[in-house]
């Protein structure tokens, strides 16, 4: 137990009783405990393995690298279709923490081997990406602002890309790039 992560369990929250079961089960394999994102994470050696957090509808273990999990069981969530890596097994009480508790184990063990392995998950390329016709537009009429937005790392190409694609109405991706042209000009990241 990491001292530094004991806030996140002592305070008044909805899953309690699940969050300090989840613990006491990463904590019951070989790994360390640290704190991230404000959450408590899981770590083999250097590797992050599992995150826990809380949400309004559940608690959740969080694989980083999931998607190379083997998911024997069928328990594990891809949060939206654009995660790519991450996986999450959802809780909503502590009973089904506790009939899972091997299974989940098991998990931790096939993340650490992964882990030990080397073994990475096959992102999708920026270049795979969708580009709004809106944001293609405004790239092949200011050249800074194409300069300045090819020398974003990939993370924060691939968050605009996806911010710009989303919504139905082109009247509301061309609103999104506007907003954010600035933001890339000065070198910035979506949520920087």
């Amino acid at each position: 137990m990491n001292p530094k992560v004991d806030f996140y369990f002592n305070k008044d929250q909805k899953w309690q009783e699940e969050l300090e079961q989840l613990r006491t089960i990463a904590l019951d394999c070989p790994l360390t405990e640290e704190l991230k994102w404000g959450n408590p994470c899981y770590m083999y050696q250097k590797g992050n393995i599992v995150l826990i957090h809380a949400f309004k509808e559940y608690c959740a273990f969080l694989f980083f690298k999931g998607a190379l999990l083997k998911d024997t069981n069928g328990i594990m969530i891809q949060q939206t279709e654009n995660v790519q890596a991450a996986r999450q097994i959802r809780f909503t009480d502590v009973k089904e923490i506790i009939e899972l508790k091997d299974v989940l184990k098991r998990y931790i063990y096939e993340a650490i081997e992964i882990e030990k392995a080397g073994l990475k998950v096959d992102l999708k390329k920026t270049t795979e990406f969708a580009v709004s016709e809106e944001f293609q537009k405004k790239l092949d009429e200011d050249f800074k602002l194409k300069k300045a937005f090819e020398s974003l790392t990939p993370g924060r190409q691939r968050a605009y890309l996806l911010h710009f694609s989303q919504p139905k109405q082109s009247k509301t991706r061309e609103s999104r790039v506007e907003k954010y042209i600035p933001l890339i000009l000065d070198g910035k990241g979506l949520n920087d």
